[in-house]
């Protein structure tokens, strides 16, 4: 930079402060890609076995230039890298993943916003502010698919290593989306409590709370996946009279409770409300 742009620079910081900031970025973006590149030139000299314009016998492979991306990166924003080639197509950086367009670190970051509710319209308006790099609604529902398959590990883990003495059992209601639309969704879930005393979910599966034959196939699955049946002695359930009957059919070592706050909700739901007092209703 010569002296007369340094002094235009000054200038320009001096009426507007938040430009200094905005310079720096630039330049550290352009540094981080340099250097990378430069880290990837290395390694495409590993590959071939030598330095540049160095000749060996026995190898016909050479290098053959470098073609230009950008890889976003949390922290520092969309950065421009030269992705070094060799003539037969054997080398393939480890730096900067194929195919990727942006770190681990952001997918990470865009799960999580995501669970908390932003729609992936809202976090790809949001993207080019927040990591420095618009990201369509498709490749945010495609970085999500990681969160999904993570989540199904979890829910269908073996449950072998579980000592559970207690399990309730109930059924709720979850709002997803599907197809483009909102729906109210009925979820089956399975609590258990450890002889420690330690609360565990061991279960959650779409399905009527109201279907005998729902619950049959979710306690059938958490003994596929190793739940020692004969450790559990009680089932927590509420009042229908579906989930009590498969549960004493398929934990036959089990008793079964009828939940204290189902009891007192249908309890109070017959008591006129001036009589209620000072009770809970929920």
């Amino acid at each position: 930079m010569s002296v007369t742009e340094l002094v235009d620079l000054i200038k320009e910081v001096q009426m507007t402060p938040a430009r200094i900031f905005e310079v720096l970025g630039m330049d550290i973006r352009k540094q981080v890609g340099d250097y990378l590149t430069q880290l990837m030139d290395v390694e495409r000299t590993q590959v071939l076995g030598r330095e540049k314009y160095q000749r060996t016998e026995g190898s016909s492979d050479h290098r053959n230039g470098s073609y230009e991306r950008t890889f976003c990166m949390k922290g520092i924003g969309e950065i421009t890298v030269r992705i070094p080639r060799d003539r037969e197509g054997k080398f393939h950086t480890q730096v900067i993943p194929r195919g990727k367009q942006y770190e681990d670190r952001i997918v990470e970051d865009l799960s999580a916003m995501y669970l908390t509710g932003i729609s992936t319209r809202t976090l790809s308006l949001l993207s080019k502010r927040l990591i420095g790099r618009s990201i369509s609604p498709t490749e945010i529902s495609n970085a999500n698919k990681e969160l999904t398959e993570s989540v199904e590990k979890w829910r269908t883990r073996d449950l072998s290593h579980e000592r559970i003495k207690y399990l309730y059992i109930d059924g709720v209601i979850f709002r997803m989306r599907i197809g483009g639309t909102v729906e109210n969704v009925p979820v089956l879930v399975a609590i258990g409590v450890t002889h420690e005393g330690a609360k565990l979910v061991l279960g959650l599966q779409s399905g009527d709370k109201e279907s005998a034959a729902a619950w049959r196939e979710f306690f059938r699955d958490l003994k596929l996946r190793g739940l020692d049946v004969s450790l559990v002695k009680l089932g927590v359930m509420d009042g229908l009279s579906g989930p009590e009957k498969v549960f004493a059919e398929e934990f036959a070592h089990a008793r079964v409770q009828r939940c204290q706050v189902h009891v007192a909700r249908n309890v109070l739901a017959k008591v006129p409300r001036r009589r209620r007092g000072t009770w809970p209703t929920t």
